[in-house]
Order: C-alpha cells, then sequence, then structure tokens
C-alpha cells in the first residue's frame, strides 16, 4: 500500500501495488467495532433479518427500492409494501398503484414499481417463483445492475459476493488499497486482493465508516480508528 500522499510514513519500498500486505484483519476489526458503524444498519440488511433463512426476494425488492433512496424511507416503504404482499404470485397480481402507493416517496418509485412488478411476473413465469442466484440471471432483470446483483447474492444467498457503492469506492480508493475508477473497477480489484471472508460484511461496515467518519468531502480524520493505515489518496481536507 503505498503511502505517498501521507505525509510521516516513510516512503514504499520497491513497487508495490494497491492492496498487497494490507492488514485486513486489523483495519476491518477496528472499523467494525467503531460507534458509527455500530450504530448503522443498512436498511437492506435489516429487511435481510426479518425472515430465517432470508428471503432472497425480498432482499431484491428492498434493494431495488434503495437505489436513490434514504436508509429511513427504504425501510418504511419495504414494510407497507411487504404488508400487502411478499411472494412473487401476491407482487405480480398486485396493480402498479398499489406498488406506488406503498413505496412513495422512495426515489423514482413509479419506475421501481414497474421494474418489480415485471420481474416479480418474470420470476413467476419463468423461474418456478424462486429468484436466481447466478450474478448473469440477476442482471436480466430490470433495474438490477452489479451492485444489486451482489447485495442479492450476498444477503439473500450467503454467496460471497463484494457490493460496491459509492461509499466502498470511495473509501477502497481514499485508502490505498486499490486505485481504480468505477465502482465495477473496484470491485474486480478488491475481489483480487481481499480475503473472501469480508466479502459479505464490507459494504455495511464501509457504508456506516462512509456516513460517520469517511465522508465523501472533509473527512473526519481525527476520529479514524485507522489513520495510521489510510494513504489519504485524493483528501486536501479534513477534520
Amino acid at each position: 500500500m503505498t503511502t505517498t500522499n501521507n505525509p510521516g510514513h516513510p516512503p514504499p519500498c520497491g513497487d508495490e501495488s494497491p492492496g498487497r500486505n494490507v492488514p485486513w484483519e486489523e483495519i476491518l476489526d477496528r472499523i467494525a467495532r467503531c460507534d458509527a458503524v455500530q450504530q448503522y444498519q443498512a436498511s437492506v440488511n435489516a429487511v435481510a433479518s426479518w425472515t430465517d433463512p432470508p428471503d432472497p426476494f425480498r432482499v431484491l425488492l428492498a434493494t431495488i427500492i434503495s437505489l436513490r433512496t434514504r436508509d429511513e424511507v427504504t425501510f418504511a416503504a419495504a414494510e407497507r409494501l411487504f404488508a400487502i404482499a411478499t411472494t412473487p404470485e401476491e407482487i405480480a397480481s398486485l396493480e402498479a398503484e398499489q406498488i406506488e402507493k406503498a413505496m412513495y416517496p422512495a426515489g423514482f418509485y413509479r419506475t421501481k414499481s414497474r421494474q418489480i412488478r415485471e420481474i416479480a411476473a418474470t420470476i413467476v413465469r419463468t423461474r418456478h417463483g424462486r429468484v436466481p442466484s447466478s450474478e448473469r440471471e440477476l442482471l436480466e432483470f430490470p433495474g438490477v445492475g452489479r451492485k444489486t446483483a451482489n447485495l442479492v447474492r450476498a444477503l439473500g444467498f450467503g454467496i460471497p459476493a463484494i457490493c460496491v457503492d459509492i461509499h466502498v469506492h470511495r473509501i477502497s480508493n481514499r485508502m490505498g488499497w486499490v486505485a481504480e475508477k468505477t465502482p465495477d473497477e473496484t470491485e474486480r480489484a478488491l475481489m483480487g486482493t481481499l480475503p473472501k471472508r469480508f466479502w459479505i460484511p464490507l459494504n455495511q461496515w464501509l457504508v456506516g465508516f462512509g456516513r460517520g467518519i469517511c465522508t465523501p468531502l472533509s473527512p473526519r480524520c481525527s476520529l479514524c480508528p485507522v489513520g495510521e493505515y489510510c494513504d489519504r489518496v485524493g483528501v486536501t481536507r479534513s477534520r
């Protein structure tokens, strides 16, 4: 891990690629235990905990609702929707207006309601009422990108997958774990260096960390529990 952006550290020796020799256990344990992360539970993670084992269909729908939507709005919308329908068959039988009413005021709720209804109907018609677990099949659904597919695989099926959103992308590059321009590139780079046991919880940890400490602008570096390991890539001002 390079340290050229973190004054006080000695210069790196040799040609060291991002992500190599990162003390993952120490860093991620500190992040997971900090108050900002302990006090945060992502809305989709909460929905996943409503059933034991988690219901991939609920996780899929909650993830779609969550896109560009605050957690508290996502959580409430998911509660309203699942109070009237919980299975693909039940969702597919609803009128679009019923789904819209349950989802409002989630971002793009009209578009999402159409996507959710179409996904439910497709699952009933072609998947025997079951959500597929493969990335390829999930990506065939409208409104489903890599972030959504990976979250469904991780939280719905327990399959190791790295869900890279804006927080995971920003922090991974800022820390010097990777040096990538897009979330998809960051995902692929992390898959090559991050131990698989951390793939599923990484998103929950870094979203909480990114909201409370490692913020996009002027991060709270004075409160950071892993500052000694951070390259501070792109950080020009901090608190």
